[in-house]
């Protein structure tokens, strides 16, 4: 059997994404684990696949201008390639156009060809009725996220946050300094680049599978640094990671702590808990303690229960995400308006549980990588009025157009001695 092309896999990945409802990153890690590309096809069939993800109602807009009678959504797939290829991408034109038309069953070739090459001519035209629709069509996102980012944050910001969102996301990487130093990591791996101002973190121009496997680097975005950098852990001390999985932030709290120490490290998810170990233990956190747990139910495990008082609590709260939705393309299609309703109690729920378990002085730092005020200033606002013996002590933002960073909230509270 002939291998697939790159066009073949971006195609069947995304008609898995539709039908199956699966986390686009898995189903296109799939499809390229079962075929035998070269690198530049692989990167060609990621490149398809995500950009149709990120531009789906601009090119669902060409569509519906160059066909005006009915398309099932199987063709429909097919002509979002192609229109990637053809406005977006640069492929050239006879490249776009018989390539994609040779993915189509043979009775619906004709139909493609000519709306692709009919696309091509009116290129300029389609592009500047384009540039005169709404923002979330040209940005490709729905339209209640656009509505409630220019109420948040004001039309220019709202935007350059859609615009930030459609662009590819670099490689960061977290230099594990409980095996490597950063001199050292540099000498080995020469296609790193450190960035400036975040010493312990690199930029590489493809993902750095040597170094991962060795456990001398974490793919981790420099804005995570901050919850951990708030929480500012000690050698020696009992720290609780509440929300752990899948394990960046805990890796580097016990690169502050030296590994020594503990830290009690809980999620809920079965899954994301063996993820979770298999990341500590690459890394070499050897003082990490890992516990399933629901903060959300009302009875402490035993193994959380007997190491409390901690000295620092990190609860890194489940969110929307909005603050990420460059690196996870498919996000802003699952996300709903009544999320932004729900999650907020939960959050409040989890930290209010976890602040029991936190000594008199203690630290506990509460981070979201939401750009959502429910989930972040209102969190801590409810927080700090239902729970008096906390205090605010500093608030950290990390906001993606403006810090070239993934968006994040941190709140450092401490509890009155």
């Amino acid at each position: 059997m002939a291998q697939p092309s790159a066009r073949q896999i971006a195609l069947r990945a995304l008609r898995a994404w539709r039908e199956e409802k699966r986390f686009a990153d898995s189903i296109i890690s799939q499809r390229l684990g079962e075929a035998d590309l070269m690198r530049p096809d692989r990167a060609f069939a990621l490149e398809l696949f995500y950009g149709v993800l990120r531009n789906v109602t601009l090119l669902d807009f060409w569509i519906d201008r160059l066909r005006t009678s009915r398309i099932d959504i199987a063709m429909r797939d097919i002509l979002r390639l192609g229109l990637y290829q053809l406005f977006l991408l640069g492929t050239a034109r006879h490249a776009a156009v018989f390539e994609t038309v040779a993915l189509a069953p043979k009775k619906q070739r004709a139909v493609i060809n000519g709306v692709l090459r009919a696309a091509a001519r009116r290129r300029e035209e389609l592009c500047n009725q384009a540039d005169a629709q709404p923002l979330f069509v040209r940005t490709s996102h729905p339209q209640f996220l656009v509505a409630r980012w220019r109420q948040h944050l004001g039309d220019k910001n709202a935007e350059e946050l859609c615009n930030w969102n459609n662009l590819p996301p670099p490689v960061y990487g977290r230099v594990n300094q409980l095996k490597i130093n950063s001199k050292n990591f540099r000498e080995l791996y020469s296609d790193s680049r450190v960035l400036p101002g975040n010493p312990d973190f690199m930029e590489f121009r493809e993902l750095p599978a040597k170094a991962l496997d060795s456990g001398h680097c974490y793919i981790q975005d420099p804005s995570t640094a901050i919850a951990c950098q708030l929480l500012a852990p000690k050698p020696g001390q009992r720290i609780l990671d509440a929300c752990a999985a899948p394990g960046g932030k805990t890796g580097y709290i016990a690169e502050l702590m030296q590994n020594h120490g503990m830290i009690v490290a809980c999620d809920r998810d079965s899954e994301r808990l063996k993820t979770l170990k298999i990341n500590i233990t690459q890394l070499d956190a050897r003082i990490v303690h890992v516990v399933r747990h629901d903060w959300t139910r009302n009875r402490l495990q035993k193994e959380i229960a007997s190491v409390a008082p901690f000295d620092r609590i990190l609860v890194d709260a489940p969110c929307t995400n909005t603050g990420v939705m460059r690196r996870r393309v498919d996000l802003r299609w699952r996300l709903r308006p009544e999320d932004f309703a729900q999650m907020p109690n939960t959050q409040f729920v989890i930290t209010v549980a976890a602040t029991r378990l936190l000594k008199p002085g203690g630290v506990l730092v509460y981070s979201t990588c939401s750009l959502e005020p429910e989930e972040n200033e209102q969190v801590v606002g409810r927080i700090l009025a239902e729970m008096p013996i906390l205090r605010l002590e500093a608030e950290r933002y990390s906001v993606p157009f403006r810090d070239g960073f993934d968006g994040v909230y941190v709140a450092r509270l401490i509890r009155n001695g």
